[in-house]
C-alpha cells in the first residue's frame, strides 16, 4: 500500500468514526464518549479513537465540517449551477450545505460552542473560510484580486446569519430561513451588482482576512451587517 492509499484509508477510517459518532451527539456532546459510542457502533476497539482522533475533539469536529463541505460540492456539481444567475448560485450554495446538516442540529450547535472559545476562534474562523471558499468556488469564481477576500468575508456573514437563524427555525421546510437567505444576499452581497461595490472596498477586506487577528474584530455579525449594509 502506497503513502498515499495510506493515508487516504485513514481520512476514510476517522470519517466513518466521525459519522458514527454524530448518532451520539444529541445526548452526549461533542465527547469522548460520544466518540467511544461511534467506535462501538462500528465494533473498533476503544483504542481505536486515539489512533484516528489523536487530536480529539477539535479533530472530530474539523472533519466533521471539511467532510460536509466535501459533499456540498459534490451535491453542487449535480445542482447546473453554471445556468443559474449568481445569486441564485450563491442562494443555492447555502441551502445545499445547511440541508445536509438538517437533521444534525444539535451537532452543529455544539460544534458552534466549541468554536467561540477562545482557543478555537482562528479554527473557527478558518472553517468558515473554507467553506464559503467552497461555494465561491462551486459558484464559478475566477477572481483573484482584492475581491477574492471581499466576497469571502461578506459571504460568511451571509452564511453565519442564516446559519444562526436556521438553527432556531421552526417553520415548514425552514421557508423562513430561506427567506431570511435571499434579504441578506439581496441587502448585502448584493448579487448581481456586487462586481461593482467589490472594486471600492477591496482593498480594506483584504488585510483583515489575510490576518486572523483582525478576521475576529472584522468578522461580519448580524448586528454590524444591519448597521454597516442596512440589512
Amino acid at each position: 500500500m502506497t503513502v498515499s492509499e495510506s493515508m487516504s484509508r485513514l481520512q476514510a477510517q476517522r470519517e466513518a468514526l466521525v459519522e458514527a459518532a454524530l448518532e451520539h451527539i444529541p445526548f452526549d456532546g461533542w465527547t469522548r464518549q460520544a466518540l467511544l459510542a461511534g467506535a462501538e457502533d462500528l465494533d473498533l476497539a476503544p483504542g481505536e479513537v486515539d489512533r484516528l482522533l489523536p487530536n480529539g475533539i477539535r479533530q472530530a469536529i474539523v472533519t466533521y465540517v471539511e467532510m460536509t463541505d466535501r459533499k456540498m460540492i459534490a451535491a453542487l456539481d449535480e445542482k447546473g449551477l453554471e445556468n443559474m444567475k449568481i445569486r441564485d448560485r450563491i442562494a443555492t450554495a447555502v441551502k445545499t450545505r445547511l440541508d445536509l446538516v438538517e437533521n444534525q442540529k444539535d451537532a452543529v450547535r455544539g460544534a458552534l460552542a466549541f468554536m467561540t472559545l477562545p482557543q478555537n476562534a482562528a479554527l473557527g474562523l478558518k472553517l468558515t473560510h473554507g467553506t464559503v471558499d467552497a461555494m465561491w468556488v462551486a459558484a464559478g469564481d475566477t477572481s483573484t484580486d482584492h475581491n477574492w477576500y471581499t466576497k469571502r468575508m461578506l459571504l460568511a456573514g451571509v452564511y453565519g446569519s442564516t446559519l444562526a437563524y436556521w438553527l432556531d427555525d421552526t417553520s415548514d421546510d425552514h421557508a423562513d430561513s430561506w427567506a431570511f437567505l435571499d434579504r441578506r444576499i439581496g441587502n448585502v452581497l448584493q448579487i448581481p451588482k456586487i462586481t461593482a461595490k467589490l472594486g471600492k472596498v477591496g482593498k480594506f477586506a483584504a488585510a483583515p482576512f489575510k490576518l486572523g487577528a483582525k478576521v475576529a474584530n472584522c468578522m461580519p455579525t448580524p448586528g454590524r451587517l444591519r448597521r454597516q449594509f442596512g440589512g
